[in-house]
């Protein structure tokens, strides 16, 4: 087979990247090793920026989201029964929307069916070689090949298109943190119209929603914890003491729909190409969920690999495939600076001091009191420009 780029992995970047191409009258074909059912299966946030929301409008693929995704104009963050929001509106005009990733998977895969997209699911032993360029695999016992001008690996953290780049050719960065978020899926209504952050001596807590009638709430728990020792009961008992009372009265609880445990860590790979390979998302970095940074940050590795191929098919402009990895990463670690921050600010860790605690709350004091804190908190959280 031939296409103009070979695309490694059927998630949100890899359909985003996919059908921003098609209208621009580049071929893709999508390799994907799980089955779509299972693609869709994934349960992830939904906070989304305005830069990936822009993406999505030119992919054509933003109706259901602008009737049904929720704008958010602030979030709260709470410390000691103490409360307070900061106004997005205010600093920068600027809202984030609050919607599934899940449903912007299914949205791009109908897209992307409807134009014909070419994918192959359940593939195995995929093979990259980012110099010819081409891409083999295996379906159902049959190997086949493509051949093709660029690959894109959009195949997250454990698939092989970060693994294709020699060791001696890349340099990675990571932080392990001590903890994870066990999280619960509920049909209930959420218990604020906005995020609640919470920093609690027990540790901390996130009050989430997808819709109006279905809620995800998250509480720190240990790195090792087993999802399975938690009832719903013992959740909703833990969250409420974690809460300020006026948020934990008003919770409604129910039974939870999905339960799991996410560990939490930073990681960026350097570069984030190699020949004519280029590496998306979770494929080249991850972020702790604290600043809803993941899917925003691969969507912006979207833009500049969009930007760059435009360039080359439409011009036989090879710079800004170039300078790719740097452009990337340039944003990249601007993300990553701010999820480890908020993540600092707002969890307990095992080795925190006494004087530690004292400089969290001294900094959530800032934070509450300062309008230029506040100020740079919104810049961040709601996305900074591509």
């Amino acid at each position: 087979m031939k296409t103009h780029v070979a695309i490694i992995g059927g998630g949100p970047s890899g359909l985003l990247l996919s059908q921003l191409l098609h209208i621009r009258g580049i071929s893709s074909i999508i390799l994907e090793r799980q089955s779509k059912a299972h693609v869709l299966s994934r349960i992830r946030a939904g906070v989304l920026e305005q830069g990936l929301i822009g993406l999505l409008r030119e992919a054509g693929v933003c109706d259901r989201l602008e009737a049904e995704g929720f704008r958010h104009d602030g979030t709260v963050l709470t410390f000691d029964e103490q409360s307070f929001r900061v106004d997005f509106k205010d600093f920068i005009d600027q809202p984030v929307v609050v919607y599934g990733q899940t449903e912007i998977t299914r949205d791009l895969y109908a897209a992307r069916e409807a134009a014909g997209g070419r994918f192959e699911f359940n593939v195995e032993d995929v093979v990259i070689d980012p110099h010819g360029p081409s891409v083999s695999y295996a379906v159902g016992g049959e190997t086949r090949v493509i051949e093709c001008d660029f690959v894109a690996g959009c195949d997250g953290f454990h698939g092989v298109s970060r693994k294709t780049i020699p060791q001696d050719k890349r340099q990675e960065f990571e932080k392990v943190y001590p903890f994870g978020w066990l999280g619960i899926l509920s049909e209930t209504p959420p218990v604020h119209e906005e995020l609640i952050y919470a920093n609690s001596e027990r540790g901390f807590a996130l009050c989430s929603m997808r819709n109006n009638a279905l809620s995800r709430y998250y509480i720190q728990c240990d790195a090792n914890d087993d999802a399975a020792r938690w009832s719903d009961d013992a959740f909703w008992a833990e969250l409420k003491k974690r809460l300020p009372a006026k948020f934990a009265d008003a919770l409604v609880t129910g039974p939870s729909i999905e339960k799991s445990i996410a560990p939490l860590r930073s990681f960026v790979c350097e570069p984030m190409q190699y020949g004519k390979l280029f590496l998306c998302g979770d494929a080249a970095h991850i972020v702790p969920p604290t600043g809803a940074k993941g899917l925003n940050t691969a969507a912006s590795d979207v833009h500049y690999l969009y930007q760059g191929l435009r360039a080359f098919y439409q011009r036989g402009d090879m710079s800004e495939l170039d300078a790719y990895s740097s452009k990337a990463l340039a944003r990249v670690w601007k993300a990553e600076r701010f999820s480890w921050w908020f993540t600092s600010l707002m969890h307990r860790f095992p080795d925190q001091a006494a004087f530690d605690i004292k400089m969290q709350k001294a900094e959530l004091e800032f934070l509450r009191s300062s309008p230029a804190a506040q100020a740079a908190m919104a810049v961040n959280y709601v996305g900074l420009p591509y």
